[in-house]
């Protein structure tokens, strides 16, 4: 059941994938950055933090 694909038909499928990847890693790094800056964490010596 599987085809084999002629030389043109395999490059454009694997531009085509390769394209589709691309698109959901730009999707997802939008969406991380929309959520906003991620809070520090506590100051591990347990100290107070100095503010001016």
């Amino acid at each position: 059941m599987t085809k084999k694909l002629s030389g043109k038909a395999a490059i454009a499928s694997a531009i085509g994938s390769a394209a589709i990847a691309a698109a959901m890693l730009y999707a997802n790094k939008r969406k991380e950055r929309k959520k906003g800056p991620k809070q520090p964490g506590s100051i591990p010596s347990g100290e107070n933090p100095e503010t001016d």
